[in-house]
């Protein structure tokens, strides 16, 4: 019975060590759009990791495919901190 203790016991301990916002996480970021220049800050979604990277390659085609190029991301975050951004982001509030 030991033995079938320990592993069940370090999977839920693996699982419970996993970020609690893996499942939503989010990116702020600026973009641009030239002719006539236009710059915004965005909040977006993202799948998958909750990296920049991950973040980055996504939104290069979200926004892209909308005609915006993407300047940089700001950072990823959890559903802790959508609230603190949502003014800022205005129209671009999970809009990509």
């Amino acid at each position: 019975m030991k033995h079938i203790r320990f592993p069940l016991f370090a999977a839920l301990l693996l699982a419970s060590a996993t970020p609690a916002f893996a499942a939503d996480c989010y990116a702020d970021y600026k973009a641009k759009q030239d002719n006539p220049l236009r710059l915004h800050y965005g909040v977006a979604e993202v799948s998958g990791d909750c990296t920049k990277d991950a973040a980055r390659s996504q939104l290069e085609q979200r926004l892209g495919a909308q005609g915006w190029t993407l300047l940089n991301i700001v950072s990823v975050f959890g559903p802790d901190g959508l609230a603190q951004r949502k003014n800022s982001a205005g129209s671009n509030f999970l809009r990509f």
